[in-house]
């Protein structure tokens, strides 16, 4: 059944960041490029929105789709444990 996410209508895709949806409440901060090295530079603005600063932990979460990864995101370390335990809390009866 789909939901809401402010105020606009999604699919609700189960393993997918906000049901991977053009209506949720994720945005494009930026385009980033790779360079031959593999290395992607995050600018200064959205490093400073998200609070990111010299030597914070990163973690990288895919998801895939047809077993090609569809999306990519980032999370501060620190937040991940919240996450999990938000996410598993109720499976274990918390």
């Amino acid at each position: 059944m789909p939901k809401k996410i402010q105020g606009e209508e999604t699919s609700g895709r189960e393993g997918t960041p906000g049901g991977c949806s053009p209506y949720s409440c994720c945005k494009v901060e930026s385009v980033l490029s790779v360079d031959e090295r593999g290395q992607m530079v995050l600018p200064k603005d959205v490093r400073e929105k998200a609070g990111i600063r010299t030597g914070d932990k990163l973690a990288l979460i895919s998801w895939t789709r047809d077993d090609t990864v569809c999306c990519l995101a980032l999370m501060k370390v620190e937040n991940l444990s919240g996450m999990v335990k938000d996410v598993l809390g109720p499976l274990m009866n918390e």
